[in-house]
């Protein structure tokens, strides 16, 4: 929203924005390029050009919207990014690793820790409805990975009532 409000703001037509990507009608000149650069810095964003970066990005934008949907595909995270981004797993893998300093796999953890604990937070579901819905095997294998990273169980968490979760530009 905070994109296609700049966008508008700018005037600057679009066909549509989702994570981390906006699809715009025609290419903006050097002075729009620049006002939108400027606005989207406003609020702590910035235009991605180069194609390993926007790779980057795509990759961590699918593993978010699948971590956050509320239909999750249920298939392995190798198969849901080949298929959205049409490269071969090893060489996603590679470069993401090469370019964060981190494997995917490390990054959807902490992605689904955090949700996780957004899900503890908002106490709409139990441990099993929520290992179920992010595609944890079992409760406890659930408990078992939210202990390894965060150094509570999911039980304990909820109790101390904790506020700690990142922002996921941080994860």
């Amino acid at each position: 929203m905070t994109v296609e409000n700049i966008l508008k703001k700018l005037e600057i037509p679009y066909h549509e924005v989702q994570l981390g990507k906006a699809i715009l009608v025609r290419n903006l000149d050097s002075i729009e390029l620049h006002q939108f650069q400027k606005e989207l810095e406003k609020v702590g964003f910035e235009i991605v050009q180069d194609k390993n970066e926007k790779m980057i990005n795509q990759i961590k934008s699918t593993i978010i919207e699948e971590v956050y949907s509320n239909d999750p595909s249920n298939k392995k995270l190798s198969a849901v990014l080949t298929q959205k981004l049409h490269y071969d797993y090893s060489h996603i893998t590679h470069m993401f690793t090469e370019k964060e300093g981190q494997s995917i796999q490390k990054f959807y953890n902490a992605v689904r820790t955090e949700r996780v604990k957004e899900l503890i937070s908002n106490d709409e579901y139990s441990i099993a409805g929520i290992a179920d819905l992010l595609g944890y095997s079992t409760p406890s294998y659930l408990s078992t990975s939210f202990k390894k990273a965060t150094g509570y169980t999911p039980s304990e968490y909820k109790s101390l009532n904790l506020n700690d979760r990142n922002n996921l530009d941080a994860v």
